[in-house]
């Protein structure tokens, strides 16, 4: 049941989640219909100010990983320059690491590097919410603005001269199960 004195936010997640619940079960949505729904549940969590899951891929961004060491510092730093402010970075303290927001399908076009892993589809991340600027958790270090990802050749230049370690490649392998 939706209520009427809840924020609009939070009337909107009741929405959706009534219509998911209404549906049967042996019924399948088209495939861009599931698509288009998870676009909507992620930006009504994004809306409500809540972390939301996020496919890498498809049209919205993939994921560069580094270390959050002094040199990757020092790469957001040459991006801030570069972009006059750069674009969206995550900070996750507890895995210390640095998640850059690039453009879709760079992960295809990605190039191994001895600093960094870029990811895509299958793959997800948890987006903190907006308005997380700061730990505990995961966070905006540099905020998402709608206007520009983080570009690839020149975040690959930037790794390439600051080598922020310790590199990413062993931890994120065993994370994903990779390893023997």
């Amino acid at each position: 049941m939706i209520t009427s004195t809840a924020p609009p936010a939070q009337i909107a997640v009741e929405m959706m989640q009534h219509l998911v619940e209404s549906s049967a079960p042996a019924r399948e949505p088209a495939a861009d219909m599931a698509d288009l729904a998870d676009v909507i549940r992620t930006l009504l969590a994004v809306e409500a100010r809540r972390d939301a899951r996020v496919r890498l891929g498809g049209n919205l961004f993939d994921v560069v990983i580094t270390s959050f060491s002094p040199q990757a510092r020092e790469v957001v730093s040459r991006m801030d320059e570069q972009q006059n402010g750069c674009g969206p970075v995550i900070e996750d303290p507890e895995a210390e690491w640095l998640y850059w927001l690039v453009p879709p399908g760079s992960s295809a076009r990605w190039e191994p590097h001895e600093y960094a892993v870029c990811l895509g589809a299958p793959h997800t991340i948890t987006l903190p919410s907006l308005n997380r600027a700061a730990p505990p958790g995961p966070y905006w270090l540099r905020p998402s603005a709608s206007d520009r990802l983080v570009p690839l050749q020149p975040l690959r230049q930037a790794l390439d001269v600051c080598r922020p370690e310790p590199t990413p490649h062993a931890a994120l392998a065993a994370q994903l199960g990779l390893t023997p």
